[in-house]
């Protein structure tokens, strides 16, 4: 007789399941399925919840896919329901937090990674594009963080006016823009870069360098002042 799935966590050898791996190894040493067992605790009915986590990762193309996805569409996969969907999203969400917590001091900015790390965990999980800027004061610390547009983010529909009023209202001395395509492919477009250069000339008028323009997809970015677009 065909033996049936395993669907319970403590079906499993001790040495392998995931809390106890955790606490002799440390999470780090955890598969993403594992890591999400241990948020869901059970399964479901031929599925332990390694197997859940694994399938989840598998429907939604990834962490970066779970991250992206509504609450309603964690919800409706098989064996999940509200209680298990908001520990997923709070889990995803502290992710979030942690990767924007800097303590008592302002972060500075000293390279295009230094920015990227303040937006790349946030903006990688949206589905529509979405512009933000950082301003900074005369020592590269960043003085805030705002979203400016979510739809489509070019030229002509991003008002100039509107990606300085930050930088006015907090006396900044520069801002990096930041935008994000849905689709994973972080390559500037022809419309990314003449947003850069209409916006780094109101910034010479404003006297507030446009230092940088990230450009974000995939959990991946790409610095436009390091290949020179519209930076020239």
């Amino acid at each position: 007789m065909e033996r049936s799935n395993t669907y319970r966590i403590t079906d499993l050898d001790t040495s392998e399941r995931p809390r106890e791996r955790l606490e002799k190894l440390g999470a780090q040493a955890l598969s993403s399925a594992e890591l999400l067992a241990i948020l869901l605790r059970v399964g479901v009915k031929g599925e332990n919840a390694v197997q859940v986590g694994q399938r989840l990762l598998n429907s939604f193309g990834g962490l970066s896919g779970l991250h992206k996805a509504s609450f309603e569409e964690v919800c409706a996969q098989k064996g999940i329901g509200t209680a298990k969907a908001a520990q997923i999203q709070a889990a995803i969400e502290l992710g979030r937090r942690l990767s924007l917590a800097d303590g008592d001091e302002k972060p500075v900015i000293r390279s295009p990674q230094d920015a990227a790390d303040l937006l790349l965990y946030e903006l990688s999980g949206f589905s529509k594009e979405t512009l933000w800027v950082l301003t900074l004061d005369i020592r590269n610390h960043c003085l805030g963080r705002d979203k400016l547009y979510e739809g489509s983010v070019n030229s002509s529909q991003v008002r100039v006016a509107e990606v300085f009023k930050p930088a006015i209202q907090r006396n900044a001395s520069a801002l990096i823009l930041a935008h994000n395509h849905p689709s994973g492919d972080p390559s500037p477009s022809p419309d990314d870069i003449t947003l850069t250069r209409t916006v780094r000339q109101a910034g010479k008028l404003l006297d507030i360098d446009v230092l940088d323009h990230l450009v974000i997809g995939g959990n991946k970015f790409v610095s436009m002042k390091e290949r020179s677009l519209g930076f020239d």
